[in-house]
Formats: structure tokens, C-alpha cells, sequence
């Protein structure tokens, strides 16, 4: 299945939209996974995490209740990415990510952190703090997989 997503390339300092080709299919990391149906450069916006627009307090009444696809977007506001419709919610985490985050107080896009062949999974770190960090296993595969699913900042805290 192949799925065109508004993406936005920056050119020398021009911006315009286009769209990045993605198709979603079985990951190596877990469960599916997002693979880039074309080349994608570096910076290149390539898909925007979309959902409904909650408070905190939602925030944290929908994560008790289990639903695992509320992206932090500002200190009082969440992005609940469970809708069909939100097809980023599928990228999968890695600790040698190919993608970064990009907010807006508004959006939440996923973009190119370097050049990306047609075929690759896309992934990103999923920046979780080391609080209950045992509860997060990391399987992404990568050679400097911390073991975990953390950011960073926090992978010189934890034992190995």
C-alpha cells in the first residue's frame, strides 16, 4: 500500500510543498512500520503526526487508559494520534534514528535527519525520560541501541 503525505522540502532557503511517498508494512522493529517509497533528503518534512488537539488532563486520562499514540505538543497540550486516519502513528522507535521531531505550538512533523533510501524504515527516538525506563524495551537493532527506549540524554544513566 502506498500513501502520499504532504511533506515540505527546503530548498535554499525556499519552501514548498510536495509529497513523500510511504507505504506502511510488517517492521523488524515491532509490529508495522513505515518504509520510504522513494528517496527522501535530508530535512525534508515527511509526514505530519495529525489527531485530535487534548488538554493535559485528557493527556493523562487517555494514557491511563492505555492508549499509546498521545504525542506531547506543549506543556498544556497533546496530540492524541489514535485515528486511522494518522498513518505516523506506525513509525516505530530507534536509537539511531533516520527522522526527528519538528513542532510547531500547533504540529508535530516527522523529518528527514539524513538522506533516506526507498525501502528504509523510517524511525525516531522516541525521547521517553528514564522514569520506568525497564518498562520500555528498545528493539530496534541498531548498533548503538541502548537497550531501551530513551532519549539520549539518559543513556549514560542506566546500567548496560
Amino acid at each position: 500500500m502506498t500513501l502520499a503525505c504532504d511533506g515540505e522540502m527546503r530548498l535554499e532557503g525556499v519552501s514548498y510543498l510536495m509529497k513523500i511517498q510511504v507505504r506502511v508494512g510488517p517492521s523488524r522493529i515491532a509490529g508495522q512500520g513505515i518504509f520510504a517509497a522513494q528517496d527522501i533528503h535530508k530535512g525534508t518534512r515527511i509526514i505530519q503526526y495529525i489527531g485530535e488537539k487534548i488538554s493535559s488532563r485528557e493527556r493523562a486520562l487517555r494514557l491511563a487508559a492505555g492508549n499509546a499514540y498521545i504525542f506531547h505538543l506543549t506543556y498544556r497540550y497533546a496530540i492524541d494520534g489514535q485515528t486511522l486516519e494518522n498513518t505516523a502513528r506506525y513509525i516505530n522507535h530507534s536509537c539511531d534514528p533516520n527522522c526527528e521531531v519538528e513542532k510547531t505550538p500547533d504540529t508535530i512533523w516527522i523529518v528527514a535527519w539524513r538522506e533516506i533510501t526507498a525501502g528504509e524504515e523510517l524511525t525516531y527516538n522516541y525521547g521517553y525520560d528514564a522514569r520506568n525506563y525497564q518498562e520500555n524495551p528498545c528493539n530496534c537493532g541498531a548498533q548503538s541501541c541502548c537497550g531501551y527506549i530513551l532519549a539520549q540524554e539518559y543513556w549514560g544513566l542506566i546500567p548496560r
